[in-house]
């Protein structure tokens, strides 16, 4: 992807001097920059609680909520069976090569003779006791605590913001995220602690520059009962963009409300299992890395999660005897050795963070089936990611805030200009994958088919449109889209418009897929073939218009462009093609924001 390639050429530029130069360069302007859309989220409900004042040390606020009116409610989906239902036994020789660190933790599932993981019960009142944790300390950060709303069986969903600057100081926020996954516990224990070292101020330096919101359990329906997925059966990791269960629209609600510059999503991967089944091999690695590969990305996003953030942790990670790897994935099907290095779709968590222009980073222990074996060590693994992320984010403060400016700037004067990628695949190559016998334990090197998600293959290109026009009944689109941030405008008079109409050529319905099979929810997908068709588009007093001219306009392009997986079309949100249009002139015609 073109993308992807330029930002490979600028690598023997160090990037802090290159944003420099560009920020400082007069000769090529830029649109004004959209205010930020933070505060424009969807009008609150009458009775909605108001946030507390910032003046308490020991604050507790409450975050705004996505109102019920924005997205309908569920439709139910059978749960699949629990993945973590069978724990595989390691070999003597496997389980040798993952010592326990020689550190300690004062954590729920930490307790002595304890041999279950943390509940919900007892986060929620771990996650409470920080709030007084620096209580007449000097120095002590400001702890908030967030409420997001709740799970589909009633489970509140919160979070803590650690910060030490004034309300009104504009600073960079880290955004730390665990246990998407229910049966992937490490990511969620170790936000506990690392959550509990900012409250006692033993990450120095850290909230000096950057501000820190931690989710530890997104998910906390499916921690309950050990399995991956929602209560409802959906796969929250797959549900960034559509925002159909209450735990993804949580999480959308704090990406909408602090504008991270440094988002990170802590899992954990399958250890034995199919792996051992497809190449008599288990993998090695203590923590997959990954950051954002999707269509579209900034390339300059790309080089600062690979220059100040990827590349550190690797040394970090190694300087602690923790081994590193890049993410991949492999399908359940047994007859499939192909490997891949992440999904470049356009609907984890990991991905839609870096179209919202953040550095968006996805770390994985080796945890999946093998129940609490090696739990210290990969909550120490865990933890040891996350430092070093939140020491990179604090050393480069002043270069993200460079880089988100700059990169809003640049993705805001797209519209109207170039080509957008509206699909895009992974390049096929081979790798080789430093594993483990299953039996012995001793290393063992395994060639494999690998899908390179660090250059993606565009399959379909179309012109950028200056934005999308929607029909007066396409309310859920439009508050989809704002709880997502986007910037929606709803046109005051009528009249007419250049532009192109979708005309379906085909369709079937069929199953959503990824790197590792179907989407667990995956049923009844639309997957349409489309013409576009010069037109004037009717334009009637009511409806919406969705412009690309602003910061997040290449999640716009994911989410409207009809003819994917995960479009909104596809998925029944948009009722049809008839129901949007794109626009090939900035409108003239008047228009008010959506609150």
């Amino acid at each position: 992807m073109a993308g992807f390639d330029r930002g490979m050429k600028l690598s023997r530029w160090p990037l802090a001097l290159v944003l420099a130069t560009l920020l400082g360069c007069a000769s090529t302007p830029l649109p004004p920059w959209p205010a930020p859309t933070a505060s424009a989220a969807p009008t609150l409900p009458a009775s909605a609680p108001a946030a507390a004042p910032a003046s308490a040390p020991t604050e507790a606020a409450v975050a705004t909520p996505v109102p019920d009116t924005a997205v309908p409610a569920l439709t139910p989906v059978a749960p699949a069976p629990a993945a973590s239902a069978a724990v595989a036994a390691e070999s003597a020789g496997v389980a040798a090569r993952f010592p326990d660190p020689p550190v300690s933790y004062s954590t729920p599932a930490f307790e002595s003779g304890r041999t279950s993981f943390t509940s919900n019960a007892e986060l929620h009142a771990f996650v409470r006791g920080l709030l007084n944790e620096g209580a007449g300390r000097a120095g002590a950060p400001r702890v908030r605590l967030l409420a997001l709303g709740s799970s589909q069986k009633g489970v509140t969903i919160e979070a803590l913001q650690f910060t030490r600057a004034d309300r009104a100081a504009a600073r960079s926020t880290v955004l730390l995220i665990g246990q998407q996954h229910g049966d992937e516990p490490a990511g969620a224990e170790a936000l506990l602690v690392v959550a509990q070292e900012l409250a006692q101020g033993r990450l120095p330096g850290v909230l000096d520059r950057v501000d820190v919101v931690i989710l530890p359990r997104a998910n906390p329906d499916g921690a309950a009962l050990e399995q991956r997925l929602s209560a409802s059966g959906i796969d929250i990791n797959r549900d960034h963009l559509l925002l159909r269960t209450p735990e993804a629209q949580a999480q959308a609600n704090l990406a909408r409300q602090f504008d991270p510059a440094v988002v990170v999503d802590a899992h954990e991967y399958t250890a034995l299992g199919r792996w051992a089944a497809k190449f008599d091999a288990v993998p090695a690695a203590d923590a997959l890395l990954q950051y954002a590969t999707v269509a579209n990305l900034p390339p300059f996003v790309t080089k600062a999660a690979e220059e100040w953030f990827r590349a550190p942790l690797v040394q970090r990670l190694k300087s602690e005897g923790l081994s590193t790897d890049w993410y991949h994935t492999t399908s359940a099907d047994l007859n499939d050795r192909q490997v891949s290095m992440g999904g470049v779709q356009p609907d984890t968590g990991r991905n839609v963070g870096g179209l919202r222009n953040a550095v968006s980073l996805l770390i994985e222990t080796r945890g999946i089936g093998i129940g609490r074996a090696h739990f210290k060590r990969r909550v120490f693994t865990q933890v040891t990611a996350i430092e070093s992320v939140l020491a990179s984010a604090a050393l480069r403060a002043d270069d993200l805030a460079k880089l988100r400016q700059y990169v809003a700037q640049e993705v805001s004067a797209q519209a109207c200009r170039g080509d957008v990628v509206v699909e895009a695949v992974a390049t096929p190559s081979e790798y080789s994958l430093h594993m483990l016998d299953p039996a012995s334990g001793a290393d063992k090197t395994v060639a494999v088919a690998w899908n390179s998600a660090l250059k993606l293959d565009p399959l379909r290109l179309r012109a950028r449109a200056c934005g999308y026009w929607l029909r007066p009944d396409q309310i859920d689109t439009v508050m989809r889209l704002r709880a997502l941030g986007v910037q929606v405008s709803r046109f005051e008079e009528s009249g007419g418009l250049r532009g192109e109409i979708y005309r379906e050529t085909a369709r079937d319905v069929g199953v959503r897929s990824d790197v590792r099979g179907s989407v667990a929810d995956a049923g009844g997908v639309l997957h349409l073939k489309v013409d576009l068709v010069p037109a004037l588009v009717d334009v009637r007093a009511g409806s919406y218009y969705v412009g690309l001219d602003q910061p997040l306009a290449n999640l716009v392009v994911a989410a409207l462009e009809p003819d994917t997986q995960n479009s909104y079309v596809a998925h029944g949100i948009l009722g049809s093609v008839e129901g949007e249009a794109r626009v090939l002139q900035r409108p003239e015609l008047r228009m008010s924001p959506m609150p």
